[in-house]
């Protein structure tokens, strides 16, 4: 629940692959073939993320092969240096887009969208490297057990919103999918707590069967007022 939310340190890998910048062309792609790993993160001398290189900043070594030496120099420039450069200082994308390892899922989720990156490293204040995060790292909150999301979502109810319910809300879980049921006091405020289960780690999806509060039946008219 909001809080207490996955950060990136909690899933991020700690062992890292990562190059000096004065790795050379071939031990880049030596590397990336033998750990099946498509971008590596560039270092300084203490150990801070200057750069990434990709499999995209290596292309350009093949795809200017055979360009025309007349073609106007002032076209594909960047690609033209990257085919010149032979270590991972010039063929480097810099500055690197990294993520801090107390930043939330989400927050990492959306840096990964932003930039369309597949992994980012992950550095501390000073930009030292951490470790870092894929997609995939950022989906394992997914695979985590319904009965510990139910409990999360009960202790989220009950912190947050305690005023709300009528009686205890029915909460089931299924494949990370939420159900709830029962009756609550006001239900202006149904999709204030819809939203906090949502924000649970793990939720797929929140199916919400809450209810007004119980109505209490009509006094027979014919007998006297109390």
């Amino acid at each position: 629940m909001p809080g207490t939310p996955y950060v990136v340190e909690d899933v991020m890998t700690r062992t890292v692959v990562a190059l000096r910048d004065a790795a050379e062309f071939k031990d880049i792609a030596r590397t990336m073939r033998q750990r099946w790993i498509s971008a590596l993160p560039v270092l300084d001398a203490d150990g801070r993320v200057v750069g990434v290189v990709s499999e995209a900043d290596l292309l350009p070594k093949e795809e200017f092969r055979d360009r025309d030496p007349a073609e106007p120099r002032t076209r594909h420039a960047t690609g033209r240096a990257k085919a010149r450069a032979v270590t991972a200082g010039e063929l480097m994308t810099s500055p690197a887009v990294t993520v801090s390892a107390d930043a939330t899922l989400s927050q990492a989720a959306r840096l990964m969208a932003r930039h369309r990156a597949k992994r980012l490293p992950v550095v501390d204040g000073a930009g030292v490297l951490k470790g870092i995060v894929s997609r995939s790292d950022l989906l394992e909150v997914f695979l985590r057990e319904d009965q510990d999301i139910a409990e999360d979502v009960r202790r989220g109810i009950t912190t947050h919103l305690p005023a709300v319910p009528v009686r205890p809300i029915g909460v089931e879980v299924h494949d990370g999918v939420v159900t709830l049921t029962g009756h609550v006091r006001d239900t202006t405020l149904v999709p204030v707590l819809v939203r906090l289960v949502r924000a649970t780690e793990g939720v797929v999806d929140v199916h919400c069967e809450l209810q007004g509060p119980l109505r209490r039946p009509d006094l027979d008219p014919d007998l006297p007022a109390p």
